[in-house]
């Protein structure tokens, strides 16, 4: 039985309960995450630690906690339809919380930072439950979770073009990836929002991004050899990435030094992937 009224800490701004050892909230808290409850998990677990890391509570041991969230994204890795992934999705939440906070003010040391980054990266390659809303126990949202992440790992100053090229890789390989649903629950979006957030750093040339857009462009365009099922399974996600990806490029703010070079990439990629509703029929 929980020693805190979770409902009076959220009415109260989500201060720290006196008379509790952090560590106990924190356990607590961490369990929670993994809660079928949207309202325990999502309303209340994930906003309480997320507003504890961005207020500094966890300053003195935010190596410690990010350690934990990362621990949280192998709970169950693999299953699929199951509530574990619950507990993964919203490690890589608050895991991004702890990132973020580091962004702001350097607290963890780089390489714990790419250790972060490395459990972020090797759980969404190996993520299988893509659910995004689940109906009677909320947002699951996985990919769209990991997607935010990989934003909020873009931002890092321990991260140059190195570390840079392979969060592009991570996003090219989740959209490559063989699945048996498409993203329905706006994931291509947030996966071109973490990019936006790498292009933005303004540290990777055309050269580096060209043969990486070409590479989703080939996976959008044909379906993968020997996979006899809908061919929309194999394409759908790479199309709707190059999209939105090309929308965030045209439409977004603080525009990337590459935007004009990587919008002429977009819409040939664009082009060759849309051919059929480009042509002018007559009748």
């Amino acid at each position: 039985m929980s020693r805190v009224d979770w409902k009076q800490v959220h009415a109260a701004g989500f201060q720290v309960p006196p008379g509790v050892p952090l560590a106990d909230l924190t356990e607590e808290l961490t369990l929670m995450l993994g809660d079928p409850d949207p309202v325990r998990r999502d309303a209340t677990a994930y906003p309480t630690l997320a507003t504890w890391v961005e207020r500094g509570v966890y300053d003195d041991l935010l190596p410690a906690l990010g350690d934990g969230m990362a621990a949280g994204l192998r709970t169950g890795l693999g299953l699929v339809e199951d509530d574990t992934v619950f507990r993964r999705s919203f490690s890589a939440l608050v895991l991004a919380e702890c990132v973020l906070r580091d962004n702001n003010r350097p607290l963890v040391l780089g390489g714990k930072v790419l250790q972060w980054g490395d459990a972020i990266a090797t759980w969404m390659l190996r993520e299988r439950d893509l659910r995004g809303y689940v109906p009677g126990k909320g947002w699951a949202h996985a990919i769209a979770h990991g997607a935010d992440a990989l934003g909020t790992l873009a931002q890092s100053p321990h991260f140059g073009p190195p570390e840079l090229t392979v969060v592009l890789d991570v996003v090219a390989d989740v959209l490559c990836a063989r699945v048996d649903r498409l993203f329905s629950n706006g994931e291509p979006d947030r996966l071109a929002a973490a990019t936006m957030y790498v292009l933005r750093r303004n540290q990777l040339p055309i050269e580096v991004l060209e043969p990486w857009v070409n590479r989703i462009t080939e996976h959008a365009r044909r379906p993968a050899r020997g996979d006899r099922r809908d061919p929309h399974l194999s394409t759908g996600n790479a199309q709707a990435f190059l999209r939105a990806l090309y929308l965030q490029l045209a439409l977004g703010n603080r525009p990337p030094a590459s935007r004009a070079d990587l919008m002429l990439v977009l819409v040939g990629a664009l082009r060759s992937t849309n051919e059929h509703y480009l042509e002018v029929r007559t009748s």
